[in-house]
């Protein structure tokens, strides 16, 4: 069997702020750092061997990767890194506090476009301009659905993922809360419903047991 651990960054200075981060570099809080001190504990502890790392382009996933790597002894290991791993694009939302979103746009249409798994944040009215050197070959989005983020986290996984995997690679990727749950969705089967329930929270290990054609033998979110 593989394992392949799915970890949600450690909480980030917005997450605290409760404010939609989205695509913006945001780093992890002083809590965040903590958690992700405890989730690499708990790799440790509950022996559970990766062999190959993935990550976002994002700080908040790379920085717990890195307390990860050395909680678990591991920071010899090289890192991959993907842009199609980076958190949901919220658009016009980020940056923007959620309760007072929802004061502006009320609560119902703002849980839609927090939850829902095709209906998008509204977008931004201007494309992002393409000067950071990171995505200097990217098509920034505007604005993503949960159902944009699993079509472009998609070929990620059949790319660079799932070869790694059916080569017999235990697996870890830190990333976000909604690539990882369009991940969840892919490997679980998770209809749109399902997925709109389906919460990652920061910090702690999501660990899948594998079987030789990637289907899910057990899942547990691990903590301490």
């Amino acid at each position: 069997m593989n394992t392949l651990i799915l970890l949600r960054h450690g909480q980030s200075e917005w997450n605290k702020e409760n404010r939609f981060t989205g695509w913006v570099d945001v780093d992890v809080s002083a809590a965040g750092l903590a958690q992700a001190k405890q989730a690499g504990t708990i790799i440790r502890e509950r022996k559970f061997d990766f062999d190959i790392v993935f990550t976002s382009y994002l700080k908040r996933a790379i920085r717990t990767l890195w307390m990860v790597l050395e909680e678990t002894d591991r920071m010899w290991m090289p890192i991959n890194t993907d842009w199609r791993l980076n958190e949901r694009h919220y658009g016009k939302l980020q940056g923007k506090n959620k309760d007072e979103t929802r004061e502006q746009f009320g609560a119902e249409q703002v849980q839609i476009w927090r939850r829902s798994y095709a209906t998008p944040p509204p977008p931004l009215e201007e494309p992002a301009p393409q000067t950071d050197r990171r995505y200097a070959d990217v098509n920034i989005p505007a604005g993503e659905s949960l159902k944009d983020t699993l079509e472009r986290v998609m070929p990620c996984w059949q790319q660079r993922l799932k070869p790694k995997l059916v080569a017999g690679c235990n697996m870890l990727i830190s990333a976000h809360g909604n690539s990882l749950r369009a991940l969840a969705k892919h490997l679980d089967g998770m209809d749109d419903d399902e997925i709109m329930k389906f919460e990652i929270p920061t910090g702690v290990p999501l660990v899948y047991q594998l079987d030789a054609k990637l289907g899910v033998v057990s899942r547990e979110f691990c903590e301490s």
